[in-house]
């Protein structure tokens, strides 16, 4: 199976498939989460400033995140594909709208929500024992919202 689905698969499936693996970012052959973070983080900075309204777009994208995510692995039949990485976009861009607004808070975003992401501090961990695609979202979710949280705690002490 190619980043475009299988070949036998409705256009519908295929399209779902594009989208959890950002079509293919999730099959760069090193750190796909990370290349999908650094990929969130460009078109974020492209489209800045973004309104904290924007938050607001983030949920049509979270139910397609589920739902994405949750296809291929459940096609897979694996817990959660490396592959699928619309749930580090998510994340990404949930932490970036919540961060302060520049480029050196962006940075400092990717860096604290890559942390998060990859240590799970509790209880990030325990949300990927929800089913399907809601387990493979929801750390990653946590992740951005830990991020969002420790940037905003570090501009706050700098001032």
């Amino acid at each position: 199976m190619g980043w475009l689905g299988n070949v036998g698969d409705p256009p519908f499936v295929r399209l779902l498939h594009v989208a959890a693996t950002l079509g293919p970012v999730g099959y760069f052959p090193v750190a796909p989460g990370t290349a999908a973070s650094v990929v969130a983080g460009v078109v974020w900075l492209g489209l800045a400033p973004v309104p904290i309204w924007a938050l607001g777009l983030l949920v049509p994208l979270a139910a397609l995140a589920v739902a994405a995510a949750g296809g291929v692995a459940q096609r897979q039949g694996v817990a959660d594909p490396p592959e699928v990485v619309i749930d580090e976009v998510l994340g990404m861009l949930l932490a970036l709208v919540l961060a302060p607004a520049g480029i050196a808070s962006a940075a400092l975003t990717f860096l604290t929500f890559r942390a998060f992401d990859i240590v799970k501090p509790f209880p990030v961990r325990r949300l990927e024992r929800l089913s399907g695609g809601w387990g493979i979202v929801a750390d990653d979710v946590a992740a951005g919202l830990y991020a969002a949280g420790a940037v905003r705690l570090v501009w706050a002490v700098l001032g």
